[in-house]
C-alpha cells in the first residue's frame, strides 16, 4: 500500500487508515471475531494509523480496538484518539482534557497514543458546544501540550469543522500537527475553489493552509457517511444516517445528489460509486491518510481494493467536474 509522510510529524501512514468511528459501527457493535479478523487484514496490507475516540459507543471503541491491537501485537501502528468539551465544562477545560485522555489511554491499554484530537466544531466566536478560536488556541492547546510534555499523546490534532475562516486561523497558527478534514466527491472545495452558489460549505482550499502549516489530513467523509456508495440501505450494525458535514443539510440530498454521479460507473471509470470516492479522495498530494468507516470485514476489503487502483484518472476528474457543475444554484 501506498504510504505518505504525515504533515511535519515524520510519521509515514498508509493511504487507506482503518476508522474506528460508529457510523459503519465494526467496533462499535461488531463481533469480536470480526473486529480482529478486519483489524488482522489491515495490518496485513499496510494499514497502520487507526482513529478512534470517546464518542465512538461512549469509550466501546476504544475498549475494543485496543483489545485487539494487544492480541495482534503488529510490529507497527498508530492510535488517536478524541475529546469533546461538553459546554458545560468549557471552565475547566484543562481538567477536562485531562480526565479525557486519561480515561482513553485506560481503555485502549497503552501508556501513549499518537494523536489526540480535539473533537469540538471551532467557531470565530464559540458559543453552544462550539469553541472559540481563542478558547482552543489559549486553553484547548496548552492542555494538550501539557499531555504532550508528560508524554501521553506524540502529537496534537483537531477535527476541522467548523466555521471556515476559523479553521483556517487554528491550522495556521501552527499548534497543532494534524487536521481531520471533510473532503468528497460533494464538496471538493479544501482543495478547489466552489463555483458560486454550490450547495455546500466552502472550505477555502484548507489543503493550501494545511500544507504551508506542515498540518498532516486525516480524511474524514470521504463517503458522505454512506451517501456516496448510492445505496439507500444501511448494514445492521451500522448507525442511521448521521447529519452530513460541509454537503447538504440533509442527508436524504447528499444520496440523490450522489446518485447524479453514477455516469462515473455507467461509463466506465470505475466499478461502483463507493470506489469512485475513494479514489477521489486520495487524489490530492496534501491528503495523508482517509478513513472508511465499515460495518464488516468484506467492507474494508472494498476499501482495501479501491486505493490499490489508485487516485482517479484526470478523464474521471474532468467527468466529475462536469456532473458536479449541475448542483450550483440547487438549495442546501
Amino acid at each position: 500500500m501506498e504510504q505518505r509522510v504525515f504533515g511535519r510529524t515524520g510519521l509515514k501512514f498508509g493511504i487507506l487508515g482503518f476508522g474506528c468511528g460508529a457510523v459503519g459501527g465494526l467496533m462499535v457493535r461488531g463481533s469480536d471475531a470480526d473486529q480482529e479478523r478486519a483489524v488482522a487484514r489491515a495490518l496485513d496490507v499496510g494499514v497502520n494509523y487507526f482513529d478512534t475516540a470517546v464518542a465512538y459507543g461512549n469509550g466501546v471503541s476504544e475498549t475494543n480496538i485496543g483489545r485487539v491491537l494487544r492480541v495482534l501485537k503488529p510490529k507497527e501502528s498508530y492510535i488517536a484518539t478524541k475529546v469533546r468539551v461538553p459546554s458545560g465544562d468549557f471552565g475547566r477545560i484543562e481538567a477536562l482534557v485531562t480526565e479525557s485522555l486519561n480515561a482513553s489511554l485506560q481503555r485502549l491499554g497503552m501508556a501513549q497514543v499518537d494523536i489526540f484530537h480535539l473533537h469540538n466544531p471551532i467557531t470565530v466566536a464559540g458559543g453552544g458546544e462550539t469553541l472559540s478560536v481563542r478558547q482552543v488556541l489559549d486553553e484547548v492547546a496548552p492542555a494538550f501540550q501539557k499531555l504532550q510534555k508528560a508524554g501521553k499523546t506524540r502529537f496534537l490534532g483537531i477535527t476541522a469543522v467548523g466555521d471556515t475562516a476559523a479553521l483556517h486561523q487554528v491550522i495556521d497558527a501552527k499548534v497543532f500537527d494534524s487536521a481531520q478534514v471533510s473532503y468528497n466527491m460533494l464538496n471538493q472545495s479544501a482543495a478547489t475553489a466552489l463555483p458560486a452558489g454550490y450547495p455546500a460549505q466552502d472550505y477555502g482550499r484548507m489543503f493550501d493552509h494545511t500544507q504551508a502549516a506542515g498540518v498532516g489530513v486525516v480524511g474524514i467523509r470521504v463517503l458522505a457517511a454512506g451517501a456516496l456508495t448510492g445505496v439507500s440501505e444501511r448494514h445492521p450494525i451500522a448507525s442511521p444516517p448521521p447529519a452530513p458535514i460541509g454537503s447538504a443539510n440533509q442527508y436524504d440530498t447528499d444520496l440523490e445528489r450522489a446518485r447524479r454521479l453514477m455516469p462515473l460507473v455507467t461509463e466506465g471509470f470505475c466499478g461502483s460509486l463507493a470506489e469512485a470516492a475513494t479514489r477521489f479522495s486520495i487524489t490530492h498530494p496534501a491528503m495523508g491518510t482517509i478513513l472508511v468507516g465499515m460495518a464488516t470485514p468484506d467492507e474494508f476489503e472494498g476499501a482495501l481494493a479501491a486505493v490499490q487502483k489508485g487516485p482517479l484518472p484526470q478523464a474521471a476528474l474532468d467527468r466529475l467536474a462536469a456532473l458536479t457543475a449541475g448542483f450550483v444554484g440547487e438549495s442546501r
